[in-house]
C-alpha cells in the first residue's frame, strides 16, 4: 500500500461551508414536508383519493433527483451560487402554485418547481460542493449536510400541523415561501469555492488508466448501485409520506402523528452523524449493508402494532437505522470514482433514490386505496428492503475481491 501524505484540504473553513449548507437544505426540504402533513385535509378539499394527492410529494422526489442531474452539470459551469439561488425562488413559487386549488397546480408546483427546478438546483449541486471540501472525513461532512433533511422534518412537520388548524393548508404553504426565499437567498452568499485538491483520490480499480471498478464496468457498478439506492428508497418513503395519515386512521391525533414524525426524522438526524463517521471507517457500500438491515427490521416492525406508544417507538427506532443509507451511496461514489465524475455520477445516484422516494409515496397510497389500510404497503418496503441487500451485498463482496487483488492507493 503506498504512503499517504499528511496533507489535506480540509480546514474551518470546509466545517464553514458545510454548517451554511445544513441551514440551507433544512430549508428547502421543508417544503416537500407541507403536503405530507396536509394530506388528509387536501384529499377531501378536492375530493380525490388519497394516492393522486400522494402523488404530488412524489413528483417533488422524482423533479429533485432528475433536476439534481442538469444542475449538477450547470454549477460546474456558472457556478454554484447562482444556481442555488435560482433553486430557492423556484421552490418559493411551487408552494404558491400549490396552493390554487386544483391537481395540476399540485403536480406542476411539486414535481417542476419545488422538484426539478427548486430543490434539483440545491440539494444535489450543494452536496458535490461539501464533498470537495473534504478528503479525509467525507462520509461525515456528507451526513452532516444530509442531516438538513432531518433537521427540516424535526421542525417543519409540527409547525405546518399548527398552520393547519389556525390558518389552513394555503396559507401556510405560502408562509412558508417567503420564508424560503428569506433563508436561502442570503444562505448562498456565504458560499465560498471549495479548495482545488491537492492531491488526486486513486482507489482500487479506479484511475491509472483502469477501465473497471471492483472488477466490472464503471458504468455496470454505477448502474447496480442505482438500482439499490432505488429499492432501498421505496420503504424509506412509506413512513416519511404517511405516517400522519396512518395514525389518523387507526385513531391517533394528528397532531401526535406529526410529532412522530418529527421524532423519527429527529432520531435520524441524530444517528446519520455516527452512520457518517462509520462510513469513513468501514467505507460507504459496507455502511449501506448495516443501515439497510437496519431499515428492513425496523419497516417491519410496523406491522406489528397499533398501539400509540409503541408507534413512537418504532418512529424512533426506525430513524436510528435507515438514516445513513443515501450519504453513504455518495461516499461509495466518492470512493469508487474519481472527483471529476462527482458532477454526474452523485446526482445519478441522487436521482435513482429519489425515484425511489417518489415511486414508494405513490405505491403507499395506491395499495392503501386498494385495501383500505397499510399492512400491505408496509410488507412491500420488506420485500423491496431485501432486493436491495441483495444487490449491494454483491457489491460489498466486488469490492472484496477487488482489494486482494489490487492494493489500494489511500487518497
Amino acid at each position: 500500500m503506498a504512503s499517504v501524505s499528511s496533507e489535506t484540504i480540509e480546514s474551518r473553513a470546509s466545517w464553514v461551508a458545510a454548517g451554511v449548507t445544513v441551514g440551507v437544505l433544512s430549508v428547502a426540504f421543508g417544503a416537500p414536508l407541507a403536503v405530507v402533513v396536509a394530506l388528509k385535509t387536501i384529499t377531501t378539499e378536492m375530493g380525490t383519493d388519497r394516492s393522486v394527492v400522494a402523488l404530488a410529494g412524489a413528483l417533488a422526489w422524482v423533479g429533485t433527483g432528475a433536476g439534481g442531474i442538469a444542475m449538477g452539470w450547470l454549477a460546474d459551469r456558472i457556478g454554484l451560487r447562482p444556481v442555488v439561488a435560482f433553486g430557492g425562488i423556484m421552490t418559493a413559487l411551487g408552494l404558491w402554485l400549490s396552493t390554487l386549488g386544483n391537481v395540476w397546480c399540485l403536480y406542476v408546483g411539486h414535481g417542476l418547481l419545488i422538484g426539478f427546478l427548486g430543490n434539483g438546483a440545491v440539494y444535489a449541486p450543494l452536496l458535490i460542493y461539501v464533498s470537495r471540501w473534504f478528503d479525509r472525513r467525507r462520509g461525515t461532512a456528507i451526513a452532516l449536510i444530509s442531516s438538513g433533511q432531518y433537521v427540516a422534518g424535526v421542525i417543519w412537520p409540527t409547525v405546518f400541523q399548527l398552520g393547519l388548524d389556525g390558518l389552513g393548508w394555503r396559507t401556510t404553504m405560502r408562509a412558508f415561501a417567503l420564508v424560503v426565499v428569506a433563508t436561502i437567498l442570503p444562505c448562498v452568499i456565504m458560499l465560498k469555492p471549495p479548495p482545488e485538491a491537492r492531491r488526486p483520490a486513486v482507489m482500487a480499480g479506479v484511475g491509472g488508466g483502469r477501465r473497471t471498478v471492483l472488477g466490472l464496468g464503471p458504468n455496470m457498478v454505477q448502474a447496480l448501485i442505482m438500482v439499490a439506492a432505488f429499492c432501498c428508497c421505496i420503504p424509506m418513503a412509506i413512513p416519511a409520506s404517511h405516517l400522519v395519515a396512518f395514525c389518523s386512521d387507526i385513531g391517533i391525533a394528528a397532531s401526535n402523528g406529526a410529532a412522530m414524525l418529527s421524532l423519527l426524522l429527529g432520531c435520524a438526524f441524530i444517528s446519520r452523524q455516527i452512520w457518517g463517521a462509520m462510513a469513513d471507517r468501514l467505507g460507504g457500500l459496507r455502511t449501506v449493508v448495516i443501515g439497510s438491515t437496519c431499515q428492513m427490521v425496523s419497516i417491519a416492525a410496523f406491522m406489528t402494532t397499533q398501539n400509540e406508544a409503541g408507534l413512537f417507538m418504532i418512529s424512533a427506532i426506525y430513524g436510528l437505522g435507515f438514516s445513513g443509507i443515501i450519504p453513504s451511496y455518495s461516499v461509495a461514489i466518492r470512493d469508487l470514482y474519481p472527483s471529476a465524475d462527482a458532477s454526474w455520477r452523485i446526482p445519478c445516484v441522487l436521482f435513482a433514490g429519489m425515484s425511489g422516494m417518489a415511486v414508494g409515496s405513490w405505491w403507499a397510497g395506491a395499495l392503501y386505496d386498494f385495501y383500505g389500510h397499510y399492512g400491505v404497503a408496509f410488507a412491500s418496503g420488506v420485500a423491496f428492503n431485501a432486493l436491495n441487500l441483495a444487490v449491494v451485498g454483491f457489491l460489498v463482496v466486488a469490492q472484496a475481491r477487488s482489494r486482494r487483488i489490487m492494493p489500494v492507493v489511500a487518497a
